[in-house]
């Protein structure tokens, strides 16, 4: 796909996208009837895209594989990821989709306000047990394991009730959470991850991501990014680094390694191969990069976890 290929048509949708933005944040809707907010939605959506809020947020991913962005860490999900999100810590999903392909339902997303948390904790006590998760969650924390499925089951436990029984499978929840053993927990975004996010920042970086995630196995540049969203070059690094708190190449390098990470785990393939499929164009910088970034080698790292 070349630049100008991009640029028909991004004028457009970037203008679609930016008109239909909400200033600054997205704005979560109270529900009067609950004490949080639990709701599904399916993908593609306009829930589904770059944004953050002052609430925070247990995500379930129900179907589908992707790859998704938590403050500065790339990862990528199947079906059973949870995830818990810390107040204004920006995040997405991106599942792998055939052309004109939906996702049902793909989420399931429980949402909300950490002073309900403590306000209720003054009286019940036994809630400020919550208190340490919530303040690791400004990293975002991915589950795993069996705390993951137990997480899930709760999740979807709450959709199927209201009342007091939703508030005990909340509780439930909580609970599997605030236990779940280090081994089964694994901290996203870096200690010192600060966006400076707007509204047109998150459209302009969720245009950006799309465009990444759709191509990150094959040629992926810069010029291309900012053509995209009608930038000059040098501006949009500028722009993409302090909405985003990272570089463009780095982002890039993150989620081809997340993208290799993921088949080590899941195939037999010869390294090698992986190395190309994933975007790298030699096997020296593959293993220098996969080093640097797991603190292992990619034949240790397969070695480790398909044990």
């Amino acid at each position: 796909m070349t630049a100008a290929e991009i640029a028909d048509g991004a004028t457009a949708r970037l203008a679609e996208r930016l008109l239909g933005m909400r200033a600054n944040r997205e704005v979560i809707p109270p529900d009067p009837n609950h004490s949080v907010r639990w709701h599904q939605h399916s993908y593609p959506s306009p829930l589904a895209r770059w944004n953050y809020h002052p609430e925070y947020e247990i995500h379930l991913i129900r179907k589908g594989t992707g790859k998704f962005i938590v403050g500065d860490h790339i990862g990528t999900f199947e079906a059973g990821h949870v995830a818990l999100v810390g107040s204004g810590l920006p995040h997405d999903w991106v599942s792998d989709l055939e052309p004109g392909e939906v996702l049902e339902n793909r989420d399931a997303v429980i949402q909300f306000d950490g002073r309900w948390v403590e306000q209720a904790a003054a009286l019940v006590p036994e809630l400020a047990e919550v208190g340490p998760l919530l303040e690791q969650s400004r990293r975002g924390i991915e589950f795993l394991g069996r705390s993951a499925e137990e997480a899930a089951a709760a999740i979807e436990a709450m959709g199927a009730t209201s009342g007091l029984q939703r508030l005990q499978h909340l509780f439930a929840l909580f609970g599997i959470l605030t236990r779940a053993p280090q081994e089964e927990r694994r901290y996203l975004a870096e200690e010192w991850f600060r966006p400076q996010l707007d509204g047109q920042a998150a459209a302009v970086v969720d245009l950006v991501l799309e465009y990444v995630f759709s191509n990150h196995a094959g040629s992926v540049k810069m010029s291309e990014a900012a053509a995209l969203v009608g930038m000059p070059e040098p501006t949009f690094s500028k722009y993409f680094k302090r909405a985003t708190g990272q570089n463009f190449s780095d982002l890039v390098r993150k989620l081809r390694l997340a993208h290799a990470r993921r088949l080590l785990e899941r195939t037999d393939k010869p390294i090698s191969d992986i190395c190309y499929e994933v975007g790298f164009s030699n096997l020296s910088n593959f293993n220098r990069h996969f080093l640097n970034d797991a603190a292992e080698t990619p034949r240790n790292y397969r070695r480790r976890v398909q044990t």
